[in-house]
């Protein structure tokens, strides 16, 4: 049987908005982490087939097809090709999946995924709001159709109303809410504390580190916060951080292991991704992962860590109600709400993390799902070798 191993994961330190990756160009940052994934693992460039990139609000400095321009940029050969993701949040995650699918089908043996996104530079949905201003459709991208309005009304496609709606639907207070981000930070305060990202990351310049941790926050300092909604329980401190970065995988078949002498560290167990209500939009991971464990035959239990992403404490926390998860399998170094959210870039940064973790701890099966726009769930499981 056909099997999709990763050789290699890195990713920069994750940048907060205005931090110290702010004015690095979004090529420049692809570039170092893919520089960084051809030593290490030792390839020969020229043998790599593609090169599959996330990224949203790809204008100026991300547009122009962003995973093309990181290999140029960094100096990589002009032979090999590229191609940019927008499946929204879960973009390099989804890269990630077409990278082990080809790779799976036999049609290519060596390929990269990964994904880059400079929020502090291109800030969240500015590709269909403010870039949009001189073609007057400021409206965003359901506007104006007839076959949504007809389907879902003039209801607001919103992230924060989801969050709120997940919160009423599963009884999450503000407090759960509070002290879920709390655990975050503490989470991710340690390990950086103890080490365990340093494996993963290449600092670029004078960041070395992750910026996004609060050692300072506490339950006072987040109760003191306005709701972003009036009358709502969320508020930024149970969000996910705006950020910049970026992370990239290198995978290969059994025929690319032998030829370049490679030594995989983990097989792609299971990829998959499922759709539900649009409006709600941040509830996918739920049916995703009991999807994915429906397939695979494997139960939550036979899985020794989760990373989903905390786009906002809610989604966690309802998926943790939903499944029974054990929380101490979950996010153990903290999650976006401390470490940070680069869009395009997060999925293959929680894979990387996820992958370095799993050989950390000497675990053997991970788990990674995030929502993404459009009510949207990536699920992978990678086994560690």
């Amino acid at each position: 049987m056909a099997e999709a191993y990763i050789v290699e994961a890195v990713r920069t330190p994750v940048g907060r908005r205005g931090g110290g990756l702010a004015g690095v160009h979004p090529a420049d940052l692809g570039a170092h982490v893919l520089k960084e994934l051809v030593t290490r693992s030792g390839i020969d460039p020229s043998a790599v087939e593609d090169v599959v990139f996330g990224c949203l609000d790809t204008v100026g400095p991300q547009a122009g097809d962003i995973a093309r321009t990181c290999w140029l940029a960094a100096g990589l050969p002009e032979e090999v090709p590229g191609v940019t993701v927008d499946r929204q949040c879960g973009s390099s995650q989804q890269a990630v999946h077409f990278a082990a699918q080809a790779v799976l089908s036999g049609t290519q043996d060596l390929v990269v995924a990964g994904g880059v996104q400079n929020m502090s530079m291109v800030p969240i949905a500015f590709a269909s709001r403010q870039a949009a201003v001189p073609l007057g459709l400021t409206e965003g991208p359901f506007a104006g159709s007839e076959g949504w309005r007809a389907r879902y009304g003039d209801q607001p496609v919103n992230q924060f109303a989801g969050a709120e709606m997940i919160a009423a639907k599963w009884g999450i207070s503000r407090r759960d809410q509070e002290e879920y981000a709390l655990r975050s930070h503490q989470r991710a305060v340690r390990a950086i504390d103890e080490g365990r990202f340093e494996r993963e990351t290449v600092p670029y310049g004078d960041v070395a580190a992750d910026e996004g941790p609060r050692r300072d926050t506490s339950l006072e300092k987040m109760a003191a916060l306005k709701a972003v909604i009036d009358g709502g329980t969320v508020t930024a401190a149970c969000s996910s951080q705006v950020s910049d970065g970026a992370a990239a995988l290198l995978l290969a078949s059994e025929r690319a292991v032998q030829e370049h002498a490679l030594t995989p560290r983990a097989r792609v167990h299971h990829l998959s991704v499922r759709g539900e209500d649009p409006i709600r939009m941040l509830t996918a991971p739920i049916p995703a992962t009991a999807h994915a464990l429906k397939k695979t035959g494997l139960s939550l239990d036979a899985i020794d860590l989760v990373e989903i992403n905390e786009a906002f404490a809610p989604v966690v926390l309802a998926w943790l109600k939903e499944t029974g998860a054990d929380p101490d399998k979950v996010n153990v170094n903290g999650g976006a709400i401390a470490l940070g959210h680069p869009l395009g870039a997060t999925g293959a940064k929680l894979m990387t993390t996820l992958l370095h973790e799993l050989e950390r701890t000497g675990a053997r099966y991970g788990l990674q799902t995030m929502c993404e726009g459009g009510g949207q769930a990536n699920v992978t499981i990678i086994e560690r070798l």
